[in-house]
């Protein structure tokens, strides 16, 4: 029986032998990485340098793009390291600290949303209350209370996982996931399994739930309202549940590969769902959001031809 403290690192075993080719694949990777940071980057400042866009929407959208600098960062650097290198091994302390940042970029992401369908809501289905009821205050005690939860709630199997005892250090995955390491484990993992299944729900589905109710009140408010009103719901809510699809479905399958036997699903196909929740999302937001919000695509657009 090997205790967690003798395991000085984790063996990922889902990378396979490319050969020449990985440098090609370091290249390709390293230009979605830099293609993330720089579009959310540049919608960050247009947003941050604009008092037209200090606004309770582009506040939110902010926030979001903050968020998938954080998520990308979680990964990428790994990721490059682990495809130059022969031998694919994590240290346990980064093993965890990824595991952490991970979470922590899915329960904000997730929350993120679920606060930007509130605002669509009131913005939509009480107008005339809105700029009272979310203003600058609400805004900042929103977003501040969505990153404390949400680094509580990560930080936890984290901190249940750290001593466990592990018969083994061969984690199935091309990045640290805390489910493998749970799995590996000799000892008692009742508390962990318990604490997974809480946080999932509270992670996906209480905020996909805000949502679904947020939506269900625009709707019908769509429906029974004028033309202006539903041109106004479609352009500013169809990103948002673009964005809201594109990531449950990354997140749904990376939760059915951690949960079940995925052995009959290809493994090339298996590594880039896994990967999509954390890739696609960061490098889809900016530009859904840059290109369908008109202010966000005039100010963009200036800065850029400055």
């Amino acid at each position: 029986m090997i205790n967690s403290t003798q395991v000085s690192y984790f063996i990922l075993s889902a990378y396979f032998n490319t050969g020449v080719f990985k440098y090609l694949i370091f290249m390709i990777v390293m230009f979605l990485y830099m293609l993330i940071v720089g579009s959310n980057l540049l919608l960050i400042v247009v947003i941050c340098m604009n008092r037209s866009l200090h606004e309770p929407m582009y506040l939110f959208l902010c926030s979001l793009f903050v968020n998938e600098l954080f998520g990308s960062t979680g990964l990428f650097p790994f990721l490059l390291v682990q495809i130059l290198s022969d031998i694919h091994t994590l240290s346990a302390p980064l093993c965890f600290l990824q595991i952490f940042c991970l979470f922590l970029y899915a329960t904000v992401e997730f929350f993120n949303l679920a606060v930007m369908s509130y605002d669509r809501y009131l913005a939509i289905c009480c107008p005339l209350q809105y700029n009272t009821r979310m203003t600058f205050n609400k805004v900042t005690v929103l977003l501040a209370v969505i990153w404390s939860y949400a680094s509580v709630l990560c930080v936890v199997p984290v901190i249940l996982s750290v001593p466990l005892q592990l018969c083994g250090n061969v984690i199935n995955k091309v990045y640290c996931d805390n489910f493998p390491i749970v799995k590996l484990a000799c000892s008692e993992t009742t508390a962990s399994n318990i604490y997974g299944l809480i946080a999932t729900f509270l992670t996906v589905f209480v905020p996909v739930s805000l949502i679904f109710f947020s939506y269900v009140r625009i709707f019908r408010v769509c429906f029974s309202g004028c033309k202006q009103t539903r041109q106004k719901a479609v352009s500013t809510c169809t990103p948002h549940l673009a964005s809201l699809l594109n990531f449950s479905f990354g997140v749904f399958f990376e939760i059915l590969q951690s949960r079940f036997n995925m052995n009959s699903v290809p493994n090339m196909l298996r590594v880039f769902l896994s990967l999509y929740w954390l890739t696609c999302q960061p490098l889809f937001n900016p530009f859904l959001y840059g290109l369908n919000l008109s202010k966000i695509r005039i100010l963009t657009r200036n800065l850029i031809f400055l």
